[in-house]
């Protein structure tokens, strides 16, 4: 039987699919029509994680396919990148009902399979998507000092951003979030070199912000 270790991304990110499927470890299962894994490049080096599924998600069981979704592909398309090339994924997996925002013990419950993704993935970028996404990461800052500005944690950058659907509600953050996307492939291409730099040392937190 193999071991954990030589499984596959893919694999891995199959089994996470099939259990998130049948979950039941939040109250967020009674009203779901289906569960939203994820979906995208098991060896992405981008990865988006948000918030949780909506309407839209909800009904087909995929990532960002509602409004939200339809912008987040153009912008990506304006960088040279597709949803093939990527890994998109949310903090919950089911819909918060009413589209409200998750709640900690929902987000906790859901942390193991987001911790199982990326390190199946190993992504070199992750870009959080919204305020709850990015407290993973910045659990005390504020999306609105921090937005676009690349942080390293260990083996991957974070990238925090504005959710596109914040910039469908708010046609004033609307640049702001296609001026942080466009950063992306400068912010990749750092990481590329700053991951492979012979003799890199661990950055000290206050050496974690690269531009």
């Amino acid at each position: 039987m193999s071991s954990e270790r030589e499984r596959s991304p893919e694999e891995i990110l199959e089994d996470v699919a099939a259990r998130v499927r049948v979950c039941t470890r939040c109250e967020l299962h009674r009203s779901r029509t289906h569960a939203v894994p994820g979906e995208g490049n098991p060896r992405a080096e981008v990865m988006f994680i948000g918030e949780g599924p909506g309407w839209h998600e909800d009904r087909q069981g995929r990532p960002f396919v509602g409004p939200a979704g339809q912008f987040l592909n153009e912008m990506l398309d304006k960088i040279g990148l597709k949803r093939e090339d990527v890994f998109i994924t949310n903090v919950v997996k089911c819909r918060p009902p009413g589209n409200r925002d998750p709640l900690p013990d929902e987000i906790a419950a859901c942390a193991p399979y987001l911790d199982e993704q990326i390190e199946a993935i190993q992504p070199r970028v992750i870009v959080t998507l919204g305020r709850h996404s990015m407290a993973r990461w910045f659990p005390t800052e504020k999306i609105s000092r921090i937005h676009g500005q690349p942080r390293r944690f260990g083996e991957y950058v974070v990238v925090p951003m504005y959710h596109p659907a914040a910039a469908l509600h708010q046609p004033a953050l609307k640049s702001i979030v296609e001026q942080d996307m466009a950063k992306l492939p400068a912010i990749l291409e750092e990481a590329r070199r700053s991951q492979h730099a012979p003799g890199a040392e661990e950055p000290k937190p206050e050496q974690m912000r690269l531009f």
